[in-house]
């Protein structure tokens, strides 16, 4: 299929495909019209790279994900190397909830003092 045909079939805009292309996540085939020229495993990377970047993995990380794919297993996660990012997003995000709960500790701390009867949710 041409890179129209998998942008529509995933959703992702041309100019991604290129940009996943050229950070080595995509390896296009060339027709011997020039044009690139995708299968159905990259319909399956694809889908891969977007769902980590919708739950907030960087490009970089999807990486091993796709690595673990294109080796043959049927999800990208079930490589020891992207579990290793799995757990490291997870510490990240620990640590943004511990960083924001106190964040919010410190707000609801100034309004209590500024305010003496105002109710603070949560």
């Amino acid at each position: 299929m041409r890179i129209g045909e998998l942008a529509e079939r995933t959703g992702v805009s041309t100019r991604s495909l290129r940009y996943y292309e050229q950070h080595g996540l995509l390896k296009a085939r060339r027709g011997s019209n020039g044009y690139r020229q995708y299968t159905e495993e990259d319909v399956k990377l694809v889908s891969e790279i977007r769902a980590l970047l919708a739950v907030g993995f960087t490009l970089e990380d999807t990486r091993p994900f796709v690595d673990c794919l294109r080796s043959g297993h049927s999800t990208g996660g079930s490589c020891a190397d992207s579990v290793l990012v799995y757990e490291r997003k997870l510490a990240e995000i620990d640590e943004e909830i511990r960083v924001l709960l106190a964040r919010r500790a410190e707000v609801a701390a100034q309004l209590a003092q500024s305010c003496p009867g105002c109710f603070v949710r949560g």
